[in-house]
C-alpha cells in the first residue's frame, strides 16, 4: 500500500506541472471484441517496424521489454511469453485474434510458432480483463496483427526485400514481401527465411550440476567437449522458413478473404535430461555413443478464412466472421555421432532412440454480432473449437486428448458522462477427454471433464483533467485445467522432471482488481498501474520433497536387490525414480499475486529532432496460502531508455537492469542479477520511388552473463552474450 501512495504522489507532482498538451496519436486495438481506439485496460500497442528494425528472434524475447511481461527462454529459439508472473496455458498467443493452435503448451522446449514477417503491430493485453478476447486468460493475451487478409483494398503495389546478419551465432536472414491489388483482388505474399547458428556466451556462463562436477573431478576435468570451454551452447541452432499467402475482396457490403501461413522450423535442445542414465555407466555410454544432438522439426499449415458482412439491419449492425483449421507437429530426435563399423556390430544390443512427434489439429470457427447504437457499443461473440493433441514416440509423456469449447460472449461499452464504463462477459461450455495409463500395470484409465466456466470483467474509466485519467478494474475468470495438467503422466526430459498431472483438477478462479493511471501533456508522460490477483485452486507444477523421494528411493532399491541383477538394468527404465529425474506433481493451492508497474517520462526537443527519456519498473510477488513462494516468478526490473528521433533516423538505447531473484520456490535456487544494454540505430534513405533502411544492432552490449529465474534450465542455458547485427530493408 505504501508503494501504491507513493506513486500517487509522484503523479500528482506530473498534473502539477503547467505545460500545455498536445494531440495524442490515435492507435487502434484490433483484438476481437474491442476494434475501438479507446480501451481503458492496461495494454502496449506496438508498432510492427520494431520488429522489422530489430534482431530477428523469439516473441517472447522481442517483447521483454515492455513492462510487466517477461520470457521463460529454453534457448534462442523458444521463449515463452509471461504476463504479470502468469504463463503456459494463462497466457495465450492470438494471430489476427484468433488463438495460435501449436503445442507450445506441451513443453517448455516447444516454441512459439508465430510468423513476425511483415506484421502490421503486436497488441499485449494484460491481466484477467483479457478474457474479452480468449478463455481462461488469467494472465493476459499477445495478438500478432497483420493484413494478411485485407480488410482495405492496396493502394499501390508494394515490393519490400530485406537481409539481416548476426554476429552472436553468424546468423542470417533474409524476405521478401508482396502486396498488390489485382483485377479488384488484394494479393498479400511473404516469406522470410532464417538460419542462426549456437549462439556464444560469456566465459563461464555455464553451471553445471553438483553431479556432473562431482564426475569431472574424479575422471579428469579435460573434457574438450565441455560447455565450459566451447564458449557457446551446443545444440542453440534455430532455422525457420516462413511462408503466407492472402487474397481478399472489398466490398460495399464488407469484406472477405482467405490466408495460408507455413511455417518449418529445425531448432536443437540445448538441454535434456536423460531418465535412463547409469550412475555407474554414464560416461561409458557417452564414451561409447559420442556426442548426441537433440533437435526438433516443426511444420505447421493453417487456413483461415476471414470477413464482415454489413447488415445495416434494425438490431444487427454487421456481422465479422471468422475459420481457421490448424494443422501443427513437432518431432523431437536424436541423433549420434557416426562411428565406425565395428562399434556400431559390438553396440547391437544399444537401442536407438526413436523420435517423438507432438501434433495439435484444431478446427475453430467463430462470428461477432454488432449491435451497437447511438448511446453504446455492444457486441455478441460465438465461437467454437475441436482441438486434437497427441504424443506418440519414445519419450510421449500423455496420451491423446481432445478438447471441445463453446463459447458465448457478451461486450458493453457506454459512456456515462464523466466515465467510460466497459463491461464483458463470456460464458465457455468446455469438455476434454483424454486417458492416463497406469505405468505398473499398463491399464487404462478414461476421463471425460464436462464443465461450463463463467468470467467477467468491468473497467470504469474517467479523465480527471485534460492530462490525466484513471481507470479502475475488477474482473473475475474462470479457467478450466489443461489437458497436460490434467492427463500428463510420465518422464519429461525437457524439465528434468517426472511429471504427473490429475484428471481431479478443479478450475481455477482468479479474482483480479486493478488501477490504473496515465498522465500526458505532451512532453511529460507518467502511468502506473497496480494489481491484486487472488487464484483459488492455482494449478502449479511442485517438485516433491526431499524426504518423499529418499523413500521412494529406499524402497526402489529393497525391490531391485530382490529382483536380481540381470533384471535390475530392465528396471533402471521402468521404476518410479527414473533416473535422475526428479518427482513433480500438479497440484492446487490457493495463490495471491500483486505487483506494479510504473513508468515516467520527457521528451525534449534536440536540433531538428526529439530526444525522449524515461524510466519504468515492474515488480511482481506470488505467494501460495501457506506462505511459500510460487516458483519461477522473475525478479524485480528497472528499465531505462533512451531515444531519439529525426525524420529519417532512429536512435535508441535501453538498459534493463534485472535484479536478484530470492524469493524462490521449492526446488529452485537464487538467480543472480545482470544488466542488459541494447541499442540500435536505423536510418531510411530516398532511393527513386521507394526507400532503403538500414538498421544497425547490438544486443547485451555489456556481455553479461545473464539467465532468467523462470526458465528451467537457467543454469545450464544462460542468455546469449554481445550479439552485433545489420539489417537491410529494400521497398519499392
Amino acid at each position: 500500500m505504501k508503494k501504491f501512495f507513493n506513486a500517487v504522489i509522484v503523479l500528482t507532482a506530473f498534473h502539477s506541472s503547467s505545460i500545455i498538451s498536445q494531440d495524442v496519436e490515435e492507435i487502434v486495438v484490433t483484438s476481437a471484441f474491442i476494434d475501438t481506439s479507446e480501451i481503458n485496460n492496461p495494454l502496449y500497442i506496438i508498432n510492427g517496424t520494431e520488429f522489422s528494425d530489430g534482431a530477428t528472434t523469439s516473441l517472447g524475447d522481442a517483447i521483454d521489454e515492455y513492462l510487466g511481461v517477461s520470457i521463460a527462454d529454453y534457448g534462442s529459439a523458444v521463449g515463452q511469453p509471461i504476463i504479470r508472473g502468469m504463463s503456459g496455458p494463462r497466457v495465450k498467443i492470438l494471430k489476427n485474434s484468433v488463438v495460435n493452435r501449436d503445442v507450445s503448451g506441451l513443453g517448455v522446449d516447444h516454441l512459439n510458432d508465430v510468423d513476425l514477417n511483415d506484421i502490421s503491430q503486436v497488441e499485449i493485453v494484460k491481466g484477467p480483463s483479457s478474457l474479452l478476447y480468449a478463455n481462461g486468460t488469467i494472465g493476459g493475451i499477445i495478438n500478432v496483427v497483420d493484413d494478411l487478409i485485407s480488410s482495405k483494398d492496396f493502394e499501390i503495389p508494394k515490393v519490400s526485400a530485406g537481409y539481416e546478419s548476426q554476429s552472436v551465432n553468424d546468423g542470417n536472414s533474409e524476405f521478401v514481401n508482396l502486396k498488390s491489388n489485382f483485377g479488384g483482388f488484394n494479393f498479400n505474399f511473404g516469406y522470410k527465411n532464417t538460419d542462426l547458428g549456437n549462439y556464444d556466451v560469456p566465459s563461464g556462463a555455464v553451471i553445471h550440476s553438483e553431479e556432473e562436477h562431482h564426475d569431472e573431478d574424479e575422471h579428469g576435468d579435460e573434457d574438450e567437449h565441455s560447455e565450459e570451454d566451447l564458449g557457446y551452447i551446443n545444440n542453440s541452432d534455430f532455422a525457420v522458413e516462413a511462408t503466407k499467402f492472402g487474397i481478399s475482396k472489398v466490398t460495399d457490403w464488407g469484406y472477405i478473404g482467405f490466408g495460408i501461413d507455413n511455417l518449418e522450423s529445425v531448432y536443437g535442445i540445448p538441454f535434456h535430461g536423460d531418465e535412463h542414465e547409469d550412475e555407474h555407466g554414464d560416461e561409458e555410454d557417452h564414451e561409447e555413443h559420442g556426442e548426441e544432438r537433440i533437435f526438433s522439426t516443426t511444420d505447421s499449415e493453417t487456413f483461415s478464412i476471414r470477413g464482415s458482412y454489413n447488415v445495416d439491419g434494425n438490431l444487427v449492425n454487421k456481422i465479422d466472421f471468422t475459420y481457421r483449421d490448424s494443422d501443427y507437429s513437432l518431432t523431437e530426435a536424436h541423433a549420434e555421432e557416426e562411428h565406425e563399423e565395428e562399434e556400431h556390430e559390438e553396440e547391437e544390443e544399444h537401442e536407438e532412440h526413436a523420435p517423438t512427434v507432438f501434433m495439435n489439429e484444431a478446427v475453430e470457427y467463430g462470428a461477432t454480432f454488432d449491435i451497437s447504437n447511438d448511446s453504446s457499443t455492444q457486441k455478441v461473440v460465438v465461437n467454437f473449437v475441436d482441438e486434437d493433441n497427441s504424443i506418440v514416440g519414445e519419450e510421449a509423456f500423455m496420451n491423446p486428448a481432445n478438447s471441445e469449447e463453446f463459447t458465448i460472449g457478451y461486450y458493453l461499452s457506454k459512456n456515462l458522462g464523466m466515465y467510460d464504463f466497459d463491461f464483458g462477459y463470456r460464458l465457455d461450455q468446455i469438455e476434454r477427454t483424454g486417458s492416463v495409463t497406469d505405468e505398473d500395470h499398463g491399464d487404462i484409465d478414461y476421463f471425460t471433464i464436462d464443465d461450463s466456466t463463467s468470467s467477467f470483467a468491468v473497467t470504469m474509466g474517467t479523465d480527471i483533467n485534460d492530462m490525466l485519467g484513471v481507470s479502475l478494474g475488477f474482473a473475475s475468470v474462470e479457467r478450466l485445467p489443461s489437458s497436460i495438467e490434467l492427463f500428463m503422466n510420465g518422464p519429461h526430459n525437457a524439465t528434468g522432471r517426472y511429471e504427473v498431472g490429475n484428471p481431479n483438477l478443479n478450475s481455477e478462479t482468479s479474482n483480479n482488481f486493478d488501477i490504473t493511471f496515465n498522465f500526458d501533456n505532451g512532453d511529460f508522460y507518467g502511468y502506473a498501474s497496480f494489481y491484486v490477483t487472488d487464484v483459488d485452486n492455482y494449478i502449479a507444477l511442485i517438485d516433491e520433497d526431499e524426504d518423499h523421494m529418499d523413500e521412494d528411493e529406499h524402497h526402489e532399491d529393497e525391490d531391485e536387490h530382490h529382483e536380481g541383477e540381470e533384471e535390475h538394468h530392465e528396471d533402471e527404465h521402468d521404476d518410479h525414480g527414473h533416473g535422475n529425474l526428479i518427482h513433480a506433481n500438479y497440484v492446487q493451492e490457493d495463490a495471491e499475486f500483486d505487483g506494479y508497474e510504473i513508468e515516467f517520462g520527457r521528451s525534449f526537443d534536440l536540433g531538428s529532432g526529439e530526444l525522449s527519456l524515461s524510466f519504468g519498473r515492474d515488480v511482481v510477488n506470488a505467494e501460495f496460502a501457506d506462505g511459500h513462494n510460487v516458483p519461477r516468478i522473475n525478479p524485480a526490473r528497472n528499465i531505462y531508455s533512451l531515444s531519439y528521433n529525426q525524420e529519417d533516423l532512429v536512435f535508441k538505447l535501453t538498459l534493463k537492469d534485472v535484479e536478484k531473484q530470492n524469493d524462490y520456490g521449492e526446488g529452485e535456487t537464487a538467480t543472480d542479477s545482470y544488466q542488459m544494454l541494447n541499442t540500435r540505430l536505423t536510418k531510411s534513405f530516398s532511393v527513386g520511388d521507394g526507400g532503403l533502411k538500414v538498421s544497425i544492432f547490438a544486443n547485451n552490449l555489456l556481455d553479461e552473463v545473464a539467465r532468467n529465474h523462470s526458465s528451467f534450465v537457467k543454469n545450464e542455458v544462460p542468455l546469449p552474450g554481445r550479439n552485433y547485427g545489420l539489417k537491410f530493408n529494400l521497398t519499392f
